[in-house]
């Protein structure tokens, strides 16, 4: 099993692609951020990136699992999905990746403005 904190600096070094991304220790985990803007999670050695309902079907189509946590006996779950295997060992299809979640976070950013 690899150190959690490990994995959180390789994903952040993974992800300067796309630009200066951060890690703040939060609920457990770890989110990422950019430009202030939360986009991923790491969660139990598991990268989540954030989707929206669009961008939700291409991780459902790949079999990949939304995150969810159990409180106070009941289950909940995010619009945050695991990044296939292969991101994590290919920089460009993390790129790709890890942008669409970023277009996502800015997009919500944008509607909560409104």
């Amino acid at each position: 099993m690899r150190n959690e904190k490990e994995f959180v600096t390789y994903v952040v070094d993974l992800m300067q692609s796309i630009g200066p991304v951060r890690a703040k220790a939060m609920f457990g985990g770890a989110g990422l951020f950019l430009d202030g803007l939360m986009f991923a999670l790491v969660a139990d050695n598991i990268l989540y990136l954030k989707a929206d309902a669009a961008s939700a079907e291409r991780f459902k189509s790949r079999g990949l699992e939304a995150f969810s946590y159990h409180k106070q006996g009941k289950n909940y779950s995010m619009a945050y999905f695991q990044v296939p295997d292969d991101a994590l060992e290919d920089a460009e299809e993390m790129r790709d990746w890890a942008n669409m979640a970023y277009t996502v976070a800015l997009d919500a950013a944008a509607r909560k403005r409104k």
